[in-house]
């Protein structure tokens, strides 16, 4: 931390699988395991930080016991809603239940903390001092008012809260305020704090928390059904899908993580601001959703992408903030990073370009078609995205892993995959006959120039190797599961490309396994899906159980995991892992009822 930063209010960083995610759609918390607010944009996922310990920034909101303790939490089932558990040396259990409230604005945030004295005495200290601009703008304007609220502002958010009204202000030894107090409550109390972030000086009323309260619980018994159907994995179905409602926001877009700036390799320079909507996690979302039945996230997807189809037909981009907008390039901030990693904002895909994701837009539309949720809207934008791919096909991308521009053969074969699922969704004649042509002529073109001297599929003409995405062209059907290119793609990837249980993207060097990159926990998912798709229900149940466990208490998965230290690598939550873990537990359930 900073010099001159008082210690009470100081954050060392924790592994990431001691974070509990918390999300109103809008905007999310990164909440440590000593209770601290450690990530916080405000207003939305890309905006600065308030809260930037994460990554060497500033910023603190923490309720910590005083005493020594072991910390453990839970997700209260179907939602965000967070419990830090603490048990103390002096035998006191103490919870803080936490979450952002519901229903959302997106100029405005209100966060719910109760602290709750389970067992003996709790003692508590709390801190708050956000600071806006990563770090950058202090906690200044600090008032009380005779009811006890208090007021302030960090740049142009302007805070409230409720709660504290014996703090003490005190410095952030940064050039700008802290407030804090000490809590004790007696077996079986509780006490509230609630904190209003808002743009307009009129909105920082806050509410009374029992509204806040019960306003929210029923906001996330309205988001995540019940998933009643499922019997096999049915919480870390719900739990994925809660996940991906809270990094959903209220025009339909989802973020493909919470958070920016977390190595998947230390010191390896791969460092991303995932803090936008990547079309093709969107897609995977609403694929995964059409599979348990057609509920409000299916709607969003499809909202999303084809808005973005139709606004910008064959150029869209392969990700836009929350707001449709432009993703804005890559720089950094000076700051420290998180160990290992440094302090990157935006996103170099904004200069992209992705021919998988209008394979996949085509895929998302045919399984809304299928729970018969396409509107007109919809057909358009498909038929848009067949318009891109008939232009486009046969241009160089950057293809699922954003790499340097090639023939990738899954961008191509995806885009057969869509094209025949589409097709079957109209009301056939001409256009469907010309959409299956098309699919034909890129499957043929790709397997004349793509196909390995094995048999198996390779990663482009100009590349051998073997990817685990070229998985999915026979997942989504555009070869047959049974064609022998599947078959044997699918036996060189267990070959080549697996180890314990895990599997990664593809080789990028002569190391082993493991010392380049971690395992890609989608990978993972994508072999369970194949082995069902072959009716191994053996081997599918292994590769789910095996990499849905790649998690710590809070149950939140990251996109690498390494398989040696059993660490999460690289930023979290992950929305497409936590996608494929939700189909996959719909395909388990689907085999278990076969059986």
């Amino acid at each position: 931390m900073p010099p001159g930063v008082p210690e009470h209010i100081q954050t060392a960083p924790h592994v990431l699988r001691e974070y509990a995610l918390l999300a109103d759609g809008e905007r999310g918390i990164l909440v440590g395991p000593r209770g601290e607010f450690v990530w916080m944009c405000f207003p939305c996922w890309h905006s600065d930080a308030l809260f930037s310990s994460l990554i060497g920034g500033g910023g603190a909101y923490a309720v910590t016991p005083r005493e020594q303790f072991v910390w453990g939490g839970y997700y209260e089932p179907g939602g965000l809603i967070w419990r830090s558990r603490w048990v103390t040396v002096e035998n006191a259990i103490v919870e803080c239940r936490e979450a952002l409230a519901l229903p959302a604005r997106a100029d405005r945030a209100v966060v719910l903390r109760r602290v709750i004295a389970l067992q003996g005495v709790a003692r508590v200290r709390v801190v708050l001092s956000p600071r806006g601009r990563f770090g950058d703008e202090p906690l200044r304007l600090l008032t009380r008012s005779d009811s006890g609220l208090w007021s302030g502002r960090t740049g142009q958010t302007r805070l409230c809260w409720a709660g504290g009204g014996d703090a003490q202000p005190v410095s952030d030894g940064q050039g700008g305020k802290a407030l804090t107090v000490e809590l004790e409550l007696e077996q079986g109390e509780q006490h509230d704090f609630v904190l209003v972030l808002a743009l307009d000086e009129g909105d920082g009323e806050p509410p009374r928390p029992d509204l806040a309260w019960s306003g929210t619980e029923a906001g996330w018994r309205e988001r995540v059904p019940e998933f009643e159907q499922l019997t096999v994995a049915r919480r870390d179905g719900r739990h994925a899908y809660a996940i991906l409602a809270g990094l959903t926001g209220t025009g339909g877009g989802m973020v493909a993580a919470a958070t920016m700036s977390l190595p998947e390799r230390a010191r390896e320079g791969r460092n991303y601001d995932y803090r936008y909507v990547w079309i093709r996690d969107q897609c995977y979302a609403g694929q995964a959703v059409a599979k348990v039945g057609a509920h409000t996230l299916l709607d969003d997807a499809v909202g999303f992408v084809a808005g973005c189809l139709l606004e910008d037909g064959p150029d869209m981009k392969p990700a836009y903030t929350t707001s449709g907008g432009r993703v804005p390039d890559q720089r950094q901030l000076g700051l420290p990073g998180y160990p290992g990693g440094s302090d990157v904002v935006g996103n170099w895909v904004n200069r992209q370009f992705q021919l998988d994701a209008f394979g996949e837009a085509l895929l998302l539309f045919a399984a809304a078609a299928g729970r018969d949720h396409l509107d007109t809207d919809g057909w358009r934008a498909a038929e848009a995205a067949v318009a891109a791919i008939e232009a486009r096909w046969q241009e160089k991308d950057a293809g699922i892993w954003e790499l340097d521009p090639d023939e990738w053969t899954h961008s191509r074969l995806v885009c057969a995959a869509g094209l025949r699922a589409i097709s079957g969704c109209g009301p056939g004649g001409a256009q469907a006959a010309h959409w299956l042509g098309l699919a034909d002529a890129i499957t043929a073109h790709t397997s004349a120039r793509a196909l390995h001297p094995s048999g198996r599929w390779q990663r482009s003409p100009g590349d051998e190797r073997v990817d685990a995405a070229l998985l999915l062209p026979a997942i989504r059907g555009a070869i047959p599961h049974t064609d022998p290119r599947s078959l044997a793609t699918l036996q060189a990837i267990h070959h080549e490309l697996t180890q314990d249980g895990y599997a990664y993207r593809y080789r990028p060097d002569e190391r082993p396994l493991g010392e380049s990159e971690g395992a890609f926990l989608l990978c993972g998912f994508l072999i369970s899906l194949a082995h069902a798709q072959q009716g191994d229900a053996v081997a599918a149940a292994r590769w789910f159980e095996r990499n849905r466990a790649a998690c710590g208490p809070p149950g939140l998965l990251s996109e690498e995991f390494d398989v040696t230290q059993r660490q999460l690598r690289g930023n979290v939550p992950q929305a497409f892992v936590h996608a494929l873990l939700l189909e996959c537990a719909a395909e388990q359930q689907q085999m278990a009822n076969t059986e």
